[in-house]
């Protein structure tokens, strides 16, 4: 698993260069502005509701003294909880709007490694992708709240509250590995063959997500290269899992970007 994580790390040294090499860039440009509208609108709406919902939760300290403490740490808590749930709406918004954009730079990848067109064995087409990346998004969404809601809650133990960031850390990285991985997996798989396969793979994802979250906590730029370095690096890894047992093709995707 460690393994796995780390190598699903290591493909975004060489994602930057393959952008430009296959000159992929101009596929991301709605998904960056979808990326940063949602993004603006999460943070913004976590800004302003945190004081009103720190205030309510200090009503249960019915002592004066300490009262503005008391406030304050509440207000901080309840900021951390509603960015942590906006985060994990953020992900799952724009990788479902942005499933149809970024299925064309999954293929040129495959083509690049493959050494031939990509093959739609799925049938898919826009409207399609787009269904299916919100299918994947609801599914992935209320499954990760499921997990994080309590995990959420040990923040309110002492020392145990260490281990829970850890853990909330790793399921957002899982979920959103998830989804970057699928852009290429909607070719191949149909949608529960597809889950089952991540699933088999999940160290890979998490190291895909990781460099995910990574990258959203560079201001500014971390939201406009998320997506292309995140998403090249995920279809890279696909395409290695997908075709590295095939005797006809003969390539070592990893390999092929350096990280060997």
């Amino acid at each position: 698993m460690i393994k796995d994580i780390i190598r699903g790390l290591q493909v975004y040294s060489g994602a930057y260069g393959l952008i430009s090499k296959l000159k992929l860039w101009r596929y991301f440009v709605i998904p960056v502005i979808i990326s940063i509208v949602v993004f603006a609108l999460i943070f913004i709406t976590a800004y302003t509701l945190s004081d009103n919902l720190g205030e309510w939760i200090a009503g249960i300290w019915v002592w004066d003294s300490g009262k503005d403490t008391f406030t304050a740490i509440s207000t901080f808590i309840a900021g951390f909880v509603l960015f942590a749930i906006g985060l994990i709406s953020y992900k799952h918004i724009i990788m479902a709007l942005s499933s149809p954009f970024m299925s064309p730079v999954s293929e040129k990848i495959e083509a690049y490694f493959t050494g031939k067109p990509a093959q739609n064995y799925i049938k898919t087409n826009f409207t399609k992708q787009l269904v299916r990346g919100i299918r994947i998004g609801l599914r992935n969404l209320l499954k990760e709240l499921t997990l994080t809601i309590p995990i959420l809650l040990l923040k309110f133990i002492p020392v145990i509250n260490i281990f829970s960031t850890v853990l909330l850390f790793l399921v957002q990285a899982y979920y959103a590995g998830f989804a970057n991985m699928d852009y290429t997996l909607e070719r191949h798989f149909k949608y529960r063959e597809s889950v089952a396969f991540i699933r088999q793979n999940r160290g890979l994802a998490i190291g895909n997500g990781i460099g995910f979250l990574l990258l959203l906590l560079i201001p500014v730029v971390g939201i406009i290269l998320v997506l292309p370095l995140s998403v090249t690096s995920a279809s890279v890894i696909a395409v290695d899992l997908l075709f590295d047992d095939d005797e006809e093709i003969g390539f070592e995707p990893f390999d092929k970007i350096e990280l060997n």
